[in-house]
């Protein structure tokens, strides 16, 4: 099992790419199963998740090319060949559940298995199940599996998400594009992978507006038809890398980075002490003064605070000037890096959704293990800043989420290093 060392050496410089989106990619892919023409999608980033997502789709019947190393990839399904999304590939990552509007859509017949992923929280998929039996769905839930009918086709309705759960406004949004009538969705999901979704679908002929707000109306169409689409940055590993001159000192910029799909956490960096710089390319992020100060976050659905930019915060303010007060609201389990953290010698105490972090001087290197994708990034920004060594065991899950990771910390003058145990 490969970890990945890094040692504490001062400030970073340079510039990064930022990727595609993978949770823009991770609903990018299911749509092409809507209609039988070929889907090619631009941008995509060379991760596993992507990876299990096309061997998902394979097993569905779809015929996928890939050009650009990765980058460019074809999905063509001329007809759904197996209804059934098996547990074997389902449990490695829960976005595989939204395969089951797409499926259910075109096909009126769909098994798929609850789905598994990172240990973060329950994230049911009650959402998504209740919103499909309002488009006429029959379900049924056996030994594992969603086992759902419809053989008549879907029908418009209204349906209010009682959360603004980002699967289930994706799952429903790419349903109810082929159902019949028009379907109203209420307090839907407002972030940018859920935009750039219902922008391919409108490529492909959907009818579709609202997106972007917190209502979204289809007018259900017959078929959809092939097109290319290019994935929306990452905003999420923009964020991650934003963190990294601020923890580390320094200054960098992050290409394609835009500043509109994190507002709201740019604005709680620039509390904190940063500076942040829009430029032609992208992003220039450095501190504005010699230390971080203690700022206050509570994660909330964009355009809040990203629950998946939370771990990365809480090592940033490890070593702020203050005391911070971080609370959780997305997921119930995700301060599963904190006890890592304080195994580097942070001051963190842990409150049920709320983690209090009071800054000390410096952090030390440490064996550490990575609990979750977005924990394992945490701990390498952290050993950014640590004295010594730190050495973040389970790293698996990065290959998960960041492309490239070690090249790209390495291009800005970090010293890392991923090996193999």
């Amino acid at each position: 099992m490969d970890s990945i060392i890094i040692q504490g050496n001062g400030p970073v410089s340079g510039e990064i790419p930022i990727s595609g989106a993978k949770n823009a990619a991770l609903t990018l892919m299911p749509a092409a199963l809507l209609t039988d023409e070929p889907v090619t999608l631009t941008n995509v980033p060379r991760l596993s998740d992507i990876k299990t997502t096309n061997e998902l789709l394979q097993s569905l019947g779809t015929k996928i090319s890939m050009k650009d190393d990765g980058q460019s990839i074809t999905l063509t399904t001329p007809e759904i060949t197996n209804h059934l999304a098996h547990y074997d590939i389902v449990r490695k990552m829960r976005a595989s559940i939204l395969v089951l509007g797409p499926i259910i859509a075109r096909h009126g017949i769909a098994a798929v298995s609850l789905p598994g992923g990172c240990a973060i929280g329950a994230r049911p998929v009650d959402i998504h199940l209740k919103g499909l039996e309002a488009l006429g769905v029959n379900l049924d839930l056996i030994d594992g599996y969603v086992h759902a009918k419809a053989p008549k086709g879907l029908k418009g309705t209204t349906y209010e998400l009682p959360f603004a759960s980002v699967g289930a406004t994706e799952n429903l949004l790419m349903a109810a594009t082929l159902a019949k009538g028009t379907t109203v969705l209420k307090n839907v999901a407002r972030e940018p992978e859920i935009v750039d979704l219902a922008v391919l679908l409108r490529s492909m002929g959907a009818n579709i507006s609202g997106d972007g707000s917190t209502e979204i109306i289809i007018e259900g169409v017959e078929t959809l038809h092939g097109t290319t689409h290019k994935v929306v940055t990452d905003r999420i590993e923009l964020g991650t890398y934003m963190m990294a001159p601020l923890i580390a000192g320094g200054e960098i910029e992050l290409l394609g980075g835009k500043r509109q799909i994190l507002e709201s956490f740019c604005q709680k960096l620039e509390e904190a002490g940063a500076q942040i710089t829009e430029t032609t390319r992208g992003l220039i992020v450095a501190r504005k003064n010699a230390n971080i100060h203690a700022v206050n976050v509570t994660t909330e659905p964009f355009p809040g605070f990203p629950t998946d930019l939370q771990a990365q915060m809480m090592a940033l303010l490890c070593t702020a000037e203050g005391t911070s007060v971080l609370n959780e609201t997305i997921f119930e389990n995700r301060f599963m890096h904190a006890p890592e953290l304080v195994r580097m010698g942070a001051n963190i105490d842990v409150q049920g959704g709320t983690a209090i972090v009071t800054g000390i001087k410096e952090l030390r290197g440490a064996p550490v293990m990575a609990t979750d994708l977005r924990a394992s990034v945490s701990l390498i920004l952290a050993g950014l800043a640590a004295k010594g060594e730190t050495r973040v065991a389970r790293v698996y899950h990065l290959d998960r989420g960041y492309e490239k990771v070690v090249s790209k910390f390495r291009s800005i003058g970090a010293n890392i290093e991923r090996i193999k145990e």
